[in-house]
């Protein structure tokens, strides 16, 4: 299995838990299976105290300054955004493997709050990239994204998990 040689690892940032008992673990399983191939993690942010006294603007930037504390100087990010890029299951297989080749410690996906990121967090990403052109819950995309990361793996080793 070539990814026994790469050293980078990959994280999941998000601000909240996981409330849902299924979608849980249902993503635990998935951390599992990833944790198989590459070191992977989600990094659960505490929710902001207060929520509903603050504007939608002011969330923004202190759910990005909560954000911005957990990037390591060395960290590749990529936000998770409606905005991004958008890949087949097979582009994003391609594209996991190209930043295992240029990613030298850690590439980190971010999940925004409700009302998105703000501007501080855009300008310290280095892409985006989009999962759906449709919305998803929180807990969903995190679903989501731990099972396309899993697909994607699948699919740089040849195996059976993927299918045409």
């Amino acid at each position: 299995m070539f990814v026994d040689k790469i050293h980078m690892k990959i994280a999941l940032l998000s601000v909240g838990k996981t409330d849902n008992r299924l979608f849980r673990e249902i993503i635990d399983e998935y951390i599992k299976r990833v944790n198989y191939y590459i070191p992977f993690e989600i990094i659960y942010l505490p929710d902001l105290k207060n929520r509903k006294s603050v504007s939608e603007d002011e969330q923004k930037v202190l759910e990005g300054e909560k954000l911005i504390k957990a990037i390591e100087p060395t960290d590749y990010v990529v936000l998770l955004d409606d905005k991004g890029k958008n890949y087949s299951s097979p582009e994003f297989a391609g594209y996991i493997e190209k930043k295992m080749h240029s990613v030298p410690k850690r590439l980190v996906f971010l999940i925004g709050g409700p009302y998105g990121f703000s501007k501080n967090i855009y300008d310290v990403a280095n892409e985006k990239i989009s999962l759906s052109k449709m919305t998803f819950t929180h807990q969903m995309v995190r679903m989501i994204f731990t099972e396309q990361l899993y697909r994607a793996l699948t699919i740089l080793n040849n195996e059976p998990y993927h299918h045409e």
